[in-house]
C-alpha cells in the first residue's frame, strides 16, 4: 500500500492573512505565493490538512459554526485552484479561558501535537514522512512532537523566539511556495541517493 504523507498547514498567518480571530468569509484570501507550491506538493501525492489553534471559542469572540462557514471559504479558495483539503482541525481551548467547558490544559493546543496525532490516525497518515508549516514555533514544536518535519514561515509573527530542541525549523523560508521547493528538492535528494544504494540497502 503507497504511503500516505501529509502537509500539515497552520491557518492564520500562514495559508491565509493573520487577521486576529477574524470568522469574517468575506475577509478571508489565501497568502501570497502560496497557490504554485501547495499545487506542487498535492501531485507529489502530499494530503493537505489545516492544524489551528482557535482560542476565540474559549475566549467567546464566535463559535463552532462561524468556524465552519471559514473552513468552506478556505475550501472554496483552495478548490478553484485545483487543490483539495483533506481535513480541518482545530482546537477550542485556552487554559485561561473563562468558559469551563473550554478551560483546560489540553492536549490539542499547539505546541502539543493532539491535533496532528488525531490526524494522523483519521486518514492514516506516516507522520514521519509528513512536514507541518507554519509562521510560529509553536507550530514547530508540535510538528516535531509529532513525529514530522517542519519548516517555518518567517514572517515577523514569530516575535518571542522561546527555543528548545523540539523548536529548531529544518528550514526558515519566507512563504509556502519556498517551503514547498525545500520540501521537494528533500525529496529529490534522497531519491537520488537511495538509487546509488545497493539494491539489498534501498
Amino acid at each position: 500500500m503507497a504511503v500516505r504523507k501529509a502537509i500539515f498547514l497552520d491557518k492564520d498567518g500562514t495559508l491565509i492573512p493573520d487577521r486576529p480571530y477574524n470568522v469574517d468569509p468575506d475577509k478571508i484570501s489565501l497568502s501570497a505565493n502560496t497557490i504554485d507550491g501547495l499545487i506542487a506538493l498535492q501531485e507529489e501525492g502530499f494530503m493537505l490538512l489545516i492544524i489551528s489553534n482557535q482560542s476565540g471559542i474559549a475566549r467567546g469572540f464566535f463559535d463552532h459554526d462561524d468556524l465552519l462557514h471559514v473552513e468552506h471559504k478556505i475550501r472554496s479558495l483552495l478548490q478553484a485552484k485545483g487543490l483539495s483539503l483533506a481535513g480541518f482541525y482545530y482546537c477550542p481551548h485556552h487554559p485561561e479561558s473563562e468558559i469551563a467547558e473550554y478551560r483546560q490544559d489540553c492536549s490539542c493546543r499547539k505546541p502539543k501535537p493532539g491535533l496532528l496525532l488525531e490526524a494522523g490516525l483519521d486518514h492514516q497518515i506516516d507522520l514521519s514522512q509528513s512536514w507541518m508549516i507554519g509562521d510560529i514555533l509553536h507550530d514547530i514544536e508540535a510538528g516535531h512532537r509529532a513525529g514530522c518535519r517542519a519548516i517555518l514561515i518567517n514572517n515577523g509573527n514569530e516575535t518571542v523566539w522561546e527555543m528548545n530542541a523540539a523548536r529548531i525549523p529544518d528550514a526558515l523560508v519566507d512563504n509556502i511556495d519556498a517551503a514547498a521547493k525545500y520540501i521537494l528538492n528533500k525529496i529529490k535528494r534522497t531519491d537520488e541517493d537511495e538509487k546509488g544504494l545497493p539494491a539489498a540497502q534501498r
